[in-house]
């Protein structure tokens, strides 16, 4: 593996990006929502490493949709259980 690969350039993977508190309140608000309700991702994923996301951010996912042309979904960042 390439040390000097960089997983976000890659073509399968969508733009992430970290929200901001107020981001995130909004969300929240939008949706009728708490952080549990939330779909999870773990902090170890390469994406969430090459963002610098830690434990507790909400990360924003944007992929382009042949159906709805652009699509947004929302994960928290959690810490993966130790085995």
């Amino acid at each position: 593996m390439n040390a000097n690969f960089d997983v976000t350039e890659h073509l399968m993977v969508p733009d992430h990006q970290i929200m901001s508190a107020d981001e995130v309140k909004d969300l929240l608000a939008r949706y009728n929502i708490s952080y549990e309700h939330l779909p999870k991702i773990y902090n170890d994923d390469p994406v969430m490493k090459a963002i610098g996301a830690n434990t507790g951010d909400v990360i924003s996912i944007t992929r382009s949709s042949q159906t709805a042309g652009i699509a947004e979904s929302y994960r928290l960042v959690i810490r993966k259980p130790k085995k």
